[in-house]
């Protein structure tokens, strides 16, 4: 049994050599949410193009006003959106707005607040570095130079970034096709009234809600009953997709038929359990050039398996150079206990402002419990080498 760093490593070594799915594919940048970048992207011009304005102000030479309160001519007026008419010499000012391009001669900008108009003079009560609030022509970028490189992940900022520079559309790597399958006589169609002794198949949706947010394509298949036959035949259409999650039947029991259908069509196994909790059965393994995951039947074992171990596969395959965790550090709001044997992630509730942010465990009746589960918004991330943390320590967070 792995432990936990080691089962992502295994995953990273197996697939270091995996191709993003593709081919690539131009979309519209306003549809281009989510995806990842296939080729590199360089600006048309510079940024900003002109020396901009930072501030409502008076454009100045600093040495004007080295010596506060200085007492200029002003000589016009600039505002955002038209360009500069003025040449700023020795005790000249031109009045300029927030966004407007800076005139020639001027270094520096005076803000607006520290100015009292004097007829056709301004007198500046304090004085400016050169360089102070006018931010100079392709400081920002510099025309041709790469804004965005192959691999990035494309949301606000790097749409915004995009636009600015003319890109309608972009070329993204095409989202990874994602098989689900579910597995066991006790699942049932979430449309379908149990039995007694049954249970809807949440865990295929809470799949393809992970697979959707991290930029896949999730496809359900039909829920493999307990026959070695019909799971094999399931297995086979999901290897047509680029990755298969398998939920459940990855366990010991004796109609756990999930791994000898792997078996039967040529998988090779890298491991089969990680020392964690939710999700210690855990099998990962690749069958005919696909990663295969068999995550456990639990739905909180399912949800945290994916989101630990199988989205390398998928932001490998979506293009992304890595799948880090975005671990963070919050303070306990009570003391918090564990055997140290397993590395847990544990439902929990960050609560509280900017710096002042506490996390609290929340109460669940383990791994199958969904209800405790969607009140917590992280994990609780406490590691196998560590029993004990007091009121007030710090300890690792997963944001959900």
């Amino acid at each position: 049994m792995l432990t936990f760093d080691q089962a992502r490593a295994v995953i990273f070594e197996k697939l270091k050599g995996i191709a993003p799915a593709g081919p690539a594919e131009s979309v519209a940048l306003d549809a281009a949410q989510g995806r990842v970048l296939a080729t590199a992207v360089s600006a048309d011009r510079d940024y900003p193009p002109f020396d901009r304005s930072a501030r409502d102000g008076f454009a100045v030479r600093a040495a004007d006003v080295a010596n506060p309160p200085a007492r200029l001519r002003l000589i016009g007026e600039t505002r955002a959106g038209e360009p500069s008419r003025f040449m700023v010499n020795g005790g000249e000012a031109v009045e300029i707005m927030t966004g407007a391009p800076g005139p020639a001669g001027a270094d520096s900008v005076v803000m607006v607040e520290y100015s009292r108009r004097d007829g056709e003079f301004v007198v500046l009560e304090r004085g400016v570095p050169a360089g102070r609030n006018l931010i100079p022509k392709g400081s920002e970028i510099a025309a041709g130079s790469v804004i965005l490189q192959p691999g990035a992940a494309l949301d606000y900022p790097e749409i915004a970034l995009l636009a600015s520079v003319g890109c309608a559309e972009v070329q993204v790597y095409r989202r990874p096709r994602v098989a689900i399958l579910s597995t066991g006589d006790e699942v049932v169609d979430i449309t379908a009234t149990p039995k007694p002794f049954q249970i809807r198949n949440s865990n295929a949706l809470s799949l393809a809600a992970q697979v959707s947010r991290r930029g896949g394509e999730p496809r359900i298949l039909p829920i493999a009953p307990d026959d070695k036959t019909r799971t094999r035949e399931l297995i086979e259409d999901g290897l047509r997709d680029d990755i298969l999650l398998l939920s459940g039947g990855v366990s010991a029991g004796k109609y756990d038929y999930v791994e000898h259908a792997l078996a039967d069509l040529g998988a090779e196994f890298h491991f089969t359990a990680v020392a964690i909790q939710p999700g210690k059965p855990l099998v990962f393994g690749t069958c005919q050039g696909k990663p295969v995951f068999g995550l456990p039947g639990n739905p909180i074992s399912t949800m945290v398996t994916f989101e630990v171990f199988a989205r390398i596969s998928l932001d490998l395959l979506a293009g992304r150079g890595g799948s880090p965790l975005p671990f963070v550090y919050a303070r306990l709001g009570s003391e918090f206990r564990h055997k140290p044997v397993l590395t847990r992630f544990l439902p929990a509730a960050l609560v509280g402002d900017y710096g002042e942010a506490v996390v609290h465990p929340v109460k669940w009746q383990g791994s199958g419990d969904m209800a405790s589960f969607a009140r917590a918004n992280c994990y609780l991330v406490a590691p196998a080498g560590r029993e004990s943390w007091s009121a007030g320590d710090w300890i690792a967070v997963l944001p959900r």
